[in-house]
Formats: structure tokens, sequence, C-alpha cells
């Protein structure tokens, strides 16, 4: 059975250092509650990669719901970011790393 994450990667907007700490609570509130309900695998801060702000590894039934999610990124709703939306086919030892 094929098993699919779903990675948002964020892209600063020009007003991205313009963020109040509002928008950054909002943020971190966000990740919290994508946290509690199992629907985020991991996500973090991308370094040394200008015009990159980060990226979330979404864990959802479908690319629809992953993609909802993002709309409600308070980054990206606030317009400090812009996202991009990846299918990301995982590779285990449950399936042999795709081999």
């Amino acid at each position: 059975m094929e098993k699919l994450m779903y990675m948002m990667m964020m892209e600063k907007t020009k007003t991205y250092r313009k963020m109040t700490k509002k928008v950054v609570v909002e943020h971190v509130e966000n990740i919290r509650k994508l946290d509690d309900a199992g629907k985020l695998e991991i996500c973090g801060v991308f370094k040394g990669y200008p015009g990159m702000a980060g990226m979330y590894i979404l864990k959802t039934e479908s690319r629809e719901e992953a993609e909802e999610l993002c709309k409600l990124e308070p980054l990206v709703t606030g317009g400090y970011a812009t996202y991009k939306l990846v299918t990301l086919q995982i590779a285990d030892r449950e399936n042999n790393y795709l081999l």
C-alpha cells in the first residue's frame, strides 16, 4: 500500500520581516493544534536558505485535506508567506524503501 504525506514548503514574502508577535503566537498555536490532532509529522525552519521560511510535513487522509490546512496557516493568511504543497511518497522498511 502506498504511503503518502504532504510537505508544505513556506516561502517568505516581502512583508515577512513586518510580522507581529501576535502572528508568531498564532503560528505556534496552529502548529500545536496540528500536532495535537495527529496531523503533523515534523516541522521546522530552514537555516541558510534565503527566502525560505520553513516547512511542515502533514499526515492527512488526502491532498485536499492537506491543502485546507495550508490555507489556514497564519503566516499564509496574513500574507507573510506563500506555500507550495508537495506529495511525499514514504520509503521505509515496511515497503522495502520502494524497491
